[in-house]
């Protein structure tokens, strides 16, 4: 983090945050401060890449774009950067806008826990982002939390873990198998 964040003293504006260009870290926006989180873990990236991996040949076939931590903004001065976004987009600039967005994926650390569970997801909603699926990693293994928008809150739609497949025809035809993103690199 640079000396330059540390002496901002009135809220950032977009602009401000754009400048501040790529960083080691992920930093987000939200409501004129900013979120720093550290990079993710080896596992959290590898199961990142898996699932967007599963969901790119289904979702292009709907017209829609997977992309990795993107920028997304959820309004005026809201950017954050989920782990993936499927969005009805193409892939020029830096920012997917919230009405693009049709599916946001959050895979849970547990430095970050309690915006993964709770605070993003109320953005999301706020935001009117029709879908969320949340990653959970309990020990070594890997669950998915899939919700609908209802009103302005997300309701859960299924939970699937290892030896299960997540399947749903909205926001596009998809089936993940749980079990997939385990896989773990032999060490030499």
């Amino acid at each position: 983090m640079s000396v330059a964040m540390l002496e901002h003293p009135e809220p950032w504006t977009e602009d401000e945050y754009f400048a501040l260009g790529e960083t080691a870290n992920r930093v987000e926006l939200i409501d004129g401060s900013l979120w720093v989180s550290p990079a993710p873990s080896k596992r959290h990236q590898h199961i990142a890449f898996l699932l967007a991996a599963a969901l790119y040949q289904p979702a292009e076939r709907a017209g829609l774009l997977v992309l990795q931590d993107v920028n997304l903004r959820l309004t005026g001065g809201r950017i954050v950067q989920p782990d993936v976004v499927v969005a009805m987009t193409d892939d020029i600039g830096t920012t997917v806008e919230a009405a693009e967005a049709r599916l946001v994926v959050e895979v849970v650390s547990p430095g970050n826990a309690g915006t993964d569970r709770l605070l993003k997801p109320q953005l999301y909603a706020a935001a009117r982002i029709g879908w969320y699926l949340r990653v959970e990693q309990p020990g070594d293994s890997v669950e998915l939390h899939f919700d609908r928008l209802a009103g302005d809150h997300y309701v859960r739609v299924a939970l699937a873990a290892p030896g299960q497949v997540l399947a749903s025809e909205e926001p596009f035809a998809f089936e993940v198998e749980v079990a997939s993103l385990l896989r773990r690199r032999a060490r030499d």
